[in-house]
């Protein structure tokens, strides 16, 4: 089965609103205050033919970025559209968390393979990092349309 982009990307929006809503006794969502105040997205240039070796360097942090004091919402591949794109994004506390993460990942010899093993490969051409902050009433917002209403065009009057 494949996924579509609007698929992924909604996909995308409802892992990134777990992390952030609860739920209340009566099954409506409840905003929680936040765990984290900024995010450090990463954009990954890779090279098109080692999507492989991106996801087993992306799983690798799995283990590694939780453990350096990072909060890693996830990593994603490209699926359809630009198939040289990805991503990855980790929540810290603070800048100053921010910091301490990285004198800790510098230090952890799984963390300096896994760089190592990217160097070697050459499968990161290019790597971007912003720190962003959530607007909080953007944030997690569901879609008010009943599941299974129809696809986007469709909701948009096929623009």
């Amino acid at each position: 089965m494949q996924t579509h982009r609007r698929e992924f990307i909604g996909r995308l929006a409802a892992i990134a609103a777990a992390l952030e809503v609860g739920h209340a006794a009566g099954g409506e969502p409840e905003r929680k205050p936040s765990m984290t105040t900024i995010t450090c997205l990463i954009r990954y240039q890779i090279d098109p033919y080692q999507h492989d070796a991106f996801k087993q360097y992306a799983e690798n942090w799995a283990r590694i970025i939780p453990r350096c004091g990072g909060h890693l919402v996830g990593y994603f591949l490209p699926y359809e559209g630009t198939n040289d794109i990805g991503w990855g994004l980790i929540a810290f506390d603070s800048l100053a968390a921010y910091e301490a993460y990285k004198v800790r990942l510098h230090a952890d010899p799984e963390a300096r393979a896994n760089f190592a093993a990217a160097e070697v490969k050459r499968f990161i051409l290019r790597e971007e990092r912003n720190f962003v902050e959530v607007v909080d009433a953007t944030f997690g917002r569901p879609s008010v349309l009943p599941a299974g209403s129809g696809s986007y065009g469709h909701a948009l009057g096929d623009r």
